[in-house]
């Protein structure tokens, strides 16, 4: 098989990046619509992460944080976004940028999205090995999300090639 030096992969996880980005955007400027919330999972020890001493000390290497009803300051700009939370009532202010995020899940509408993160033990370049997508019970509800279910398979490492045979009428 030909070598993709195109990196299809990557431009697919940009632009559905771009999807969480958007969202958030429309939330920055008119607030949670209906039912709609969301569930961000990311890594806490990728590049330009800040969330503060405290809750990198209980988060050491992924967290997930619920935009519903008690977040203030959202800020949306192209490669980051910020936000305040509480956690044990005290305000926490948390910088995410977008390739720091690993999962995003609007359970309102079983809209889900899962992304591979560049692991931060090595330089970043074209030849870096990319992180297993995120584990636990987030995970299964992204999977959920996705697949219509979760799945018990494991994920397979390698190019995803999608048939569009079984989306065609018959």
């Amino acid at each position: 098989m030909p070598e993709d030096l195109m990196r299809y992969d990557q431009l697919a996880q940009n632009a559905l990046r771009g999807v969480v980005r958007e969202a958030l955007r429309r939330v920055e400027k008119s607030g949670l619509p209906g039912e709609h919330h969301f569930y961000i999972a990311f890594n806490t020890k990728f590049p330009g992460v800040d969330i503060g001493e405290r809750m990198a000390q209980r988060y050491p290497r992924e967290m997930t944080i619920v935009l519903q009803h008690q977040y203030e300051n959202l800020l949306v700009k192209e490669d980051r976004f910020e936000v305040e939370l509480s956690f044990d009532n005290i305000l926490e202010k948390l910088v995410i940028p977008f390739n720091a995020v690993k999962g995003f899940l609007d359970p309102s509408v079983q809209f889900g999205l899962q992304f591979e993160v560049v692991t931060v033990e090595a330089p970043v370049d074209s030849e870096s090995k990319l992180e297993k997508p995120a584990s636990g019970k987030v995970k299964r509800e992204l999977e959920g999300a996705e697949t219509g279910g979760p799945s018990d398979e494991p994920p397979k490492d390698g190019p995803k090639v999608v048939s569009l045979d079984s989306f065609r009428k018959k």
